[in-house]
């Protein structure tokens, strides 16, 4: 039996912090990694996207910024988004859950297991 295999977009301005992520979650998902927001709007343009995921300080567009742009051309996906961010949770990052549908905030470092579960959560979330 095949089991369905959610696509995770993860947007960060780090390289290493993209290579982590895909190399943790590979075998679980399928990962599209993008350097910016732009490059994010780009993948998924191309491809159907289950969760995104994004940090939340990048020199271009913060996370939240990030959020209000798919906000607006995607209304239609499920709330199955995510900000990581090595920063305490904000005003900005409030204003993401009220408007821009953000589902959960993580910080920085995350641990695997747990940023899985959430993952799965807000996959499930989405579909309910």
């Amino acid at each position: 039996m095949n089991e369905i295999k959610y696509t995770i977009l993860y947007v960060d301005d780090e390289e290493i912090n993209l290579r982590v992520f895909k190399n943790t979650f590979r075998r679980d998902f399928n990962i599209l990694i993008a350097g910016s927001a732009k490059e994010g709007i780009s993948l998924m343009d191309q491809h159907k996207v289950d969760v995104v995921i994004t940090d939340q300080r990048m020199p271009e567009t913060t996370g939240v910024e990030f959020l209000k742009m798919i906000h607006e051309r995607y209304p239609h996906i499920p709330p199955n988004r995510l900000i990581l961010s090595g920063f305490a949770r904000d005003e900005e990052i409030e204003l993401a859950f009220k408007k821009y549908r953000l589902f959960s905030f993580i910080s920085k470092p995350w641990n695997a297991e747990e940023l899985k579960k959430i993952i799965i959560n807000a996959i499930e979330y989405g579909n309910g």
